[in-house]
């Protein structure tokens, strides 16, 4: 049960650092928001660091951390970079669906074997997380300019090229699996450092990014307010993230957490008045749905 708790309360901080990430991306470069918000992250997580840090993490633990930070940068870019080319409702839910999809094919792999009710629940969040993803424009409103993941609010500017978002969204999904298995397969033996670890990697990548397309300034204060708390709230994320993959199933835990986009709609929601479609409605539905059953079959 403590791995279900902590799952979701990662799904919160996701959710959030998206939401905020969105918000800042609408008036400056994505590049330097991802920067500034991976830097104040990592400040973070260094606080935290000496509270549950092992005396001497190892050499794997740290590699398969740092490894998550770029997995979880690069995954970003890919899923901003899909929002160019077709609706946001096309590239995000088929990342986050792929990121599940991936994890869970991971664990199976790795020898996990969860109980029919929580593997029913890990069959219903699929859909659930396309449900809770899907933005107005894919029920046939107009599209509205919301505080959602970056790149929902340019939905109108999208010059329509499907086949290549579907691509970018699983490129990024593979990714975003990377971060989950990454920081999965670290371990438990070596504190926060493989959080740590991931933190440099976000930054290291996202450094490259800006110094690569000489795109790293991020004007104004509310820009930059919105990005701290972006990263602030991914490194909240990926520490309950990985807490919980100590106490249950990668499969499981991926999954939960991979149901992020109803924490962003229903901050959109409660903060800008963006309506909740039928879609988004059955999402939330389904997805309750699913973290019952994987409550009641455990956590492995």
């Amino acid at each position: 049960m403590l791995a279900i708790v902590l799952a979701l309360a990662s799904a919160i901080g996701y959710g959030s650092s998206d939401f905020a990430a969105g918000l800042a991306s609408r008036g400056a470069p994505v590049i330097g928001v991802t920067l500034f918000g991976s830097a104040v992250g990592a400040l973070i997580v260094a606080a935290v660091l000496p509270f549950a840090a092992s005396p001497g993490p190892s050499g794997a633990a740290l590699a398969w951390g740092f490894v998550a930070g770029l997995g979880g940068t690069m995954g970003a870019f890919a899923l901003y970079l899909g929002f160019r080319h077709a609706a946001f409702s096309v590239t995000a839910p088929i990342s986050a669906v792929a990121a599940a999809g991936f994890s869970v094919l991971a664990g199976l792999l790795y020898g996990e074997r969860p109980d029919a009710l929580a593997l029913a629940g890990i069959v219903l969040a699929l859909p659930a997380i396309v449900g809770v993803s899907a933005s107005a424009a894919s029920e046939g409103d107009a599209p509205a300019a919301e505080g959602a993941p970056a790149g929902e609010a340019e939905e109108t500017a999208a010059p329509g090229r499907p086949a290549a978002a579907v691509v970018l969204g699983l490129v990024a999904g593979a990714f975003f699996a990377l971060l989950f298995i990454g920081l999965d397969r670290a371990g438990s033996g070596s504190g926060l450092w493989p959080v740590a670890a991931c933190a440099a990697g976000e930054v290291v990548a996202a450094l490259a990014a800006a110094v690569a397309t000489r795109s790293s300034r991020l004007a104004g204060a509310r820009p930059r307010l919105l990005a701290a708390i972006a990263g602030a709230t991914a490194a909240a994320g990926a520490i309950l993230f990985f807490f919980s993959t100590h106490h249950g199933f990668l499969a499981i835990t991926a999954v939960l957490t991979s149901l992020y986009p109803g924490v962003t709609i229903v901050l959109a929601r409660v903060t800008l008045g963006e309506r909740l479609t039928a879609l988004r409605l059955a999402g939330l539905g389904l997805a309750g749905v699913c973290v019952s059953l994987i409550a009641v079959g455990g956590a492995g």
